[in-house]
C-alpha cells in the first residue's frame, strides 16, 4: 500500500516571492484595473504580498510614503492620468533612494523606459505581460 511519502509533492519549493521567510511586499500603480489585476495574480501566486495598489502617480507617491517602509518592491506603469508613473518614480526615489521601482510599460515608449532607468528604476516589464518575464525582472530588481 502507498502513502503519502511515496508521493512527493509539487509544492515543496520556496516561493519566488520569499526572503527569510517572509512575503516580499509589493505596491502596484497603474490606471488599469485589468493590468493590476493580472499582475497581482502572477506576483500572489508565487508568494508575493500585494500590500496596495494605486489608480495613478500621485495616489502611488502617496501610497508608498504611508506604506514605508513596508514596501519591497513597486510597479509603476509609464503612463498615467493625473501623474505620470516617470514623475511618480522620480518623487519617489526623492523620498527614498533605496526604493525598488520596476517600470511597465507598453511598446513604443523605449525612451520613457531609458529616462525612468536612468532616475533609478531598477528595471522594467513590457505590456502586454508574460509571465515569465514578469517574475524574471521583479527577481532581478530585488537582489
Amino acid at each position: 500500500m502507498k502513502t503519502t511519502s511515496d508521493f512527493p509533492s509539487i509544492n515543496e519549493r520556496t516561493p519566488v516571492g520569499q526572503m527569510d521567510g517572509r512575503a516580499i511586499k509589493v505596491l502596484i500603480v497603474d490606471d488599469s484595473m485589468f493590468v493590476t489585476k493580472q499582475i497581482s495574480q502572477i506576483l500572489t501566486s508565487e508568494g508575493f504580498d500585494i500590500v496596495g495598489t494605486a489608480a495613478d502617480g500621485a495616489e502611488g507617491v502617496e501610497k508608498y510614503k504611508e506604506l514605508f517602509p513596508e514596501v519591497d518592491l513597486v510597479t509603476m506603469d509609464i503612463t498615467m492620468p493625473r501623474m505620470d508613473g516617470v514623475t511618480a518614480l522620480e518623487k519617489i526615489v526623492e523620498f527614498d533612494k533605496n526604493a525598488n521601482v520596476i517600470m511597465v510599460s507598453a511598446l513604443g515608449k523605449q525612451d520613457l523606459v531609458k529616462k525612468s532607468l536612468m532616475l533609478g528604476a531598477k528595471n522594467y516589464i513590457v505590456k502586454p505581460l508574460d509571465r515569465k518575464k514578469v517574475l524574471e525582472r521583479v527577481i532581478s530588481a530585488i537582489k
